[in-house]
């Protein structure tokens, strides 16, 4: 055997014994992209009984990451990882301005130390949770909160610390920043997984916009034109909705006042005392049409700066911002100062809202007005065809579309009156073959041409005359049961219960002004009109008769007596005759259909 194949494998990895007694795991993994240095995967295999052969399973499985590239390729912390990924950031300066300032205030103090491939779902689900404790991060200790940073006078703004947390959007941009820098991270291989998918950023706040009161709005117009310039500002974020960086980037070769068009298609993005001339927010242009009383506002506001720059010798051209603090225009002014400028005014006159809002309430009046989803979306630059718009303002959108219904109602022609249903309809408009015949039979036993007692032809018999199945001359038998008109048994023929003037007083269709009338147009008459009742007759001896269905009026008792008579006299002809001397032996029971508590019993 050659000296090559008796020659051990080398092991890769080792692990050496600190000491404490705990063991060191420790795999080459390569050199660290960041740092440029040797890069291990180090693991700390605390003294125990089984500590040697939990260090080796440690020495294998952190092996076969590296082996399958699973492992983090740097020892780099997340400060690292922000500082690169925000440097390659593409987005606007508003937003890696933004970005840059969470980071500086709410992630580097607290996991900035931590390496990439260290940091857990668990450790940032507990970083939401401080941000939703204190915007601050205090330690709980109560202390003074001041205006500003350095000496300064004390006024009320200064006062005791009140813990408020972070905004629910805040934190999800946050979360979106992380998401962001992992995801680069896995495609420039530091990392292999994404830790901040796994967190639980708070949920999407609904969109609550809270537009100035009309009354409001007059208020805060008057105010602000007691600077012209600074109102006619007011006057068109009111009018057209348009952001604040829009109207700072406004030019006047934007606007038309001849055809009364306002072009939007640049914005100013502030970094601190920095900014940037760029695209609008969904970098699209678009044009929105001014009214007669907006373009007469913009006229004169050209007019006072035409007159401003020709006091100081020089000419206003179309390239003059229209809002500016120069008279030629050359400049134009910041969006925060807009923003304090505003806040203040607001603040003055008692006012609780912000510029923002005047965004909203140019969408919010418009939507009232009955304007369409799709050109409300166009007029505040709202990108997805009027998405935006919907999920924004749905609560003004449900109040137009319940005056569009009040409108829509108004101009409807009558509603047709009452249908009838039930036995009303059945007697009033008999449509199917089985109800005309039942309504005939009806009309024969009110017409006296089969007495109480009187035998009824048979089912086939009925379907021979009426030239129909047995089974509709069935469905009408069964029709007539229920209206209490005949009896029915298995095997016999069906018999009649009530005589002619007896059964009169059973089920009596409505009139057309009954049927036409409101349920609520006469209380009185609701309760004293006849309708349909279940009664059951109770024999001397305690027995119940069947249940049958009875047409009359609960508050006049004496329009059951028929009922109780005939039935008695069908049920009981051995303990009944024609007089009425037994009727004291019997009772009625009266109760609503398909109830089981009588409403009413009867004795006479």
């Amino acid at each position: 055997m050659t000296r090559a194949a008796s020659r051990q494998k080398r092991q890769r990895g080792s692990i050496d014994e600190l000491p404490s007694g705990a063991l060191r795991v420790r795999v080459y993994a390569g050199i660290d992209p960041v740092t440029k240095r040797r890069h291990d995967l180090i693991e700390i295999i605390p003294a125990g009984p089984d500590a040697e052969r939990r260090a080796e399973d440690a020495r294998i499985r952190l092996l076969a990451e590296v082996q399958e590239r699973r492992n983090p390729r740097t020892s780099a912390t997340v400060n690292q990882l922000l500082d690169r990924y925000l440097a390659l950031h593409d987005g606007g300066k508003t937003t890696l301005h933004t970005y840059r300032t969470y980071a500086e205030k709410h992630v580097r103090p607290f996991i900035g130390n931590v390496k990439v491939g260290a940091l857990e779902a668990d450790v940032v689900d507990s970083l939401y949770a401080e941000l939703r404790r204190c915007r601050q991060h205090c330690n709980g200790r109560p202390f003074v909160e001041h205006r500003i940073t350095g000496e300064h006078d004390c006024d009320q703004r200064c006062g005791p610390h009140q813990c408020k947390p972070l905004a629910a959007a805040t934190i999800r941009q946050i979360h979106f920043l992380l998401s962001g820098a992992y995801n680069r991270a896995i495609k420039w291989r530091w990392v292999s997984r994404n830790p901040i998918s796994q967190a639980e950023p708070p949920g999407s706040p609904s969109p609550d916009p809270d537009p100035p009161k009309s009354a409001e709005a007059a208020q805060l117009l008057r105010e602000a034109w007691k600077d012209p310039d600074w109102g006619t500002l007011v006057w068109l974020a009111m009018t057209t909705g348009a952001r604040r960086g829009e109207l700072c980037a406004l030019r006047w070769k934007h606007v038309d006042l001849t055809i009364g068009v306002l072009t939007l298609r640049r914005s100013i993005a502030q970094d601190g005392t920095e900014t940037e001339e760029k695209d609008t927010k969904t970098h699209q242009r678009r044009h929105v049409t001014l009214d007669p009383d907006t373009i007469s506002v913009l006229t004169d506001h050209w007019n006072r700066c035409e007159a401003r720059a020709a006091e100081l010798g020089v000419k206003l051209s179309n390239e003059a911002f229209v809002f500016s603090n120069v008279p030629d225009g050359s400049t134009h002014l910041l969006p925060s100062s807009v923003t304090q400028r505003y806040r203040r005014m607001a603040e003055r006159i008692g006012i609780d809202t912000h510029l923002h809002n005047l965004r909203h309430y140019s969408a919010t009046e418009l939507i009232a007005a009955g304007v369409d989803i799709r050109t409300v979306a166009g007029r505040l630059g709202h990108s997805g065809g009027g998405t935006t718009t919907l999920r924004v303002y749905a609560a003004w959108i449900a109040e137009a579309d319940q005056r569009a219904a009040a409108g829509l109602a108004s101009r409807l022609p009558n509603r047709p009156t009452a249908q009838l249903d039930g036995i009303e309809r059945v007697l009033a408009e008999p449509r199917a073959p089985y109800e005309q015949i039942a309504v005939e039979l009806r009309s024969a036993i009110l017409d006296g041409k089969y007495a109480a007692g009187e035998l009824l032809p048979t089912i086939k018999q009925l379907a021979e005359i009426y030239q129909v199945a047995t089974g509709t001359a069935h469905r009408a038998l069964s029709l007539l049961t229920d209206w209490g008109l005949i009896d029915v048994s298995r095997g016999q023929r069906a018999i009649v219960r009530l005589s002619a003037p007896l059964a009169t007083e059973l089920v009596q269709p409505q009139t057309a002004s009954e049927t036409d009338q409101h349920p609520n147009d006469s209380d009185d008459a609701a309760k004293t009109a006849p309708r349909m009742w279940e009664i059951i007759l109770r024999g001397p001896d305690g027995r119940r008769y069947p249940r049958r269905h009875a047409y009359a009026d609960i508050n006049q008792p004496d329009s059951f007596r028929g009922h109780m008579l005939a039935i008695a006299r069908i049920e009981a002809p051995t303990e009944t005759d024609d007089g009425d001397s037994w009727i004291n032996n019997y009772e009625l029971e009266i109760a609503e259909p398909g109830g089981n508590e009588p409403k009413l019993v009867l004795r006479w």
